[in-house]
């Protein structure tokens, strides 16, 4: 970003809100325009990502920036991108933005708070979203849409009729992109970051995220087996898709024709070193590849890697996947990813069993999901975490 201003707003948060800093320090970056919002999250595939307009960001006073970013990791945290299936997108993005909002310093004028709305503070998004979209009767059939004729000029965006013209701190145009990510992946890899930051803040939690923190880190008990199919499931789609663009070979244009779509590509890994060398542990992992690849119209390609790549192996449908093989030695997780820079097609996603012990590359290039042995270490503040307890 030619101005800093992003990295400048990090730097200051790092000082003075660690956990937040690294947080945000953390995520995937974009830029794009946000019809005048200055920045945004959501979750894609099962990655988070903060996107900045970058001209927007640096209008907003530094004081405002801070509380900004805080908000956006609210949000985050609180999985609202993600919980918004089957509501009325402008109820529920002021929804969350009242449940987040109170407690946060240095907001804008024009922020959100429940007061404006005769609300009490504390709720959560869904209690605030009732309270917006009573149930349907006469008294609602005014205006073009659910309001109270007696909110506050506040409440109301200054024309003290409805709550219709209310926006939002952030953007929440990017939400829907995270309708493609199932709600336990998504816990998943906040999880994976939530770790990091209190790892860059030396463990302190903020108050005011110490219980929805606390149920990201010790969540109700979840087969890993469940969070690696669903993983797979939003790494690509398969199979065959009608369509009118091209010409149905028996029927002309009455009936719209088929177009194949590629076969998913994937990456598995293996690493051969002492700490994964368990027969139990491959027979599992391997045992659970081969009924996703049986559902799946997929080329898996498996590599057997400690500090180098040892063997390769390719296939489709679903043979015996992992084999007992003696590697040994230290262990270098960056030549698999070399290897995946190379694959054509690019694989939609790796998957690598192992204790997270090596280097790693800076940055995810590719949707990575680690699969960890009972004591292995996340290996990087991407990717998401999952761990196989035999």
């Amino acid at each position: 970003m030619k101005s800093g201003s992003l990295e400048n707003a990090v730097v200051r948060l790092l000082r003075e809100r660690p956990f937040y800093g690294h947080f945000i320090l953390n995520l995937r970056r974009e830029q794009r325009n946000l019809s005048g919002k200055a920045a945004g999250v959501t979750v894609q595939d099962g990655i988070p990502i903060l996107t900045v307009d970058p001209a927007a960001f640096t209008a907003v006073p530094a004081l405002q920036q801070r509380a900004l970013l805080e908000h956006l990791v609210k949000h985050l945290l609180h999985l609202h991108p993600l919980r918004r299936k089957g509501r009325n997108s402008h109820d529920w993005d002021i929804s969350c933005d009242l449940a987040i909002n109170p407690g946060i310093a240095d907001l804008p004028e024009d922020a959100l708070l429940p007061e404006y709305y005769g609300e009490a503070d504390g709720l959560a998004a869904e209690e605030y979203y009732q309270h917006l979209v009573p149930p349907f009767d006469t008294g609602n059939l005014e205006g073009s849409g659910y309001g109270d004729a007696d909110c506050s000029e506040r409440g109301s965006a200054g024309d003290g009729t409805s709550a219709d013209s209310a926006t939002t701190l952030d953007s929440h145009e990017l939400w829907g992109d995270a309708d493609s990510t199932p709600l336990l992946l998504a816990e998943a890899a906040l999880r994976a970051l939530v770790r990091d930051s209190l790892r860059g803040s030396d463990g302190e939690t903020p108050a005011e995220l110490q219980i929805v923190v606390d149920a990201l880190l010790q969540p109700s008990p979840l087969p890993w087996r469940q969070i690696l199919r669903q993983f797979i499931a939003t790494a690509g789609r398969t199979g065959r898709k009608s369509s009118w663009m091209r010409e149905h070979r028996r029927f002309e244009h009455t009936t719209p024709g088929i177009r194949k779509r590629r076969r998913l590509a994937l990456l598995v890994a293996i690493d051969v070193s002492d700490s994964t060398n368990c027969v139990e542990l491959r027979e599992a992992f391997g045992r659970e590849l081969r009924q996703i690849a049986a559902g799946r119209d997929a080329n898996i390609t498996v590599l057997y890697a400690n500090s180098r790549i040892q063997q390769i192996k390719t296939f489709s449908g679903a043979p015996g996947i992992v084999e007992r093989y003696d590697g040994g030695g230290f262990t270098d997780l960056r030549p698999v990813f070399d290897y995946a820079k190379n694959m054509h097609p690019l694989p939609a996603a790796v998957i690598y069993l192992t204790d997270g012990i090596g280097p790693v590359p800076e940055r995810m290039e590719f949707p990575t999901i680690w699969v960890l042995t009972a004591a292995g270490e996340i290996p990087a503040p991407w990717g998401v975490e999952l761990r196989m307890e035999i």
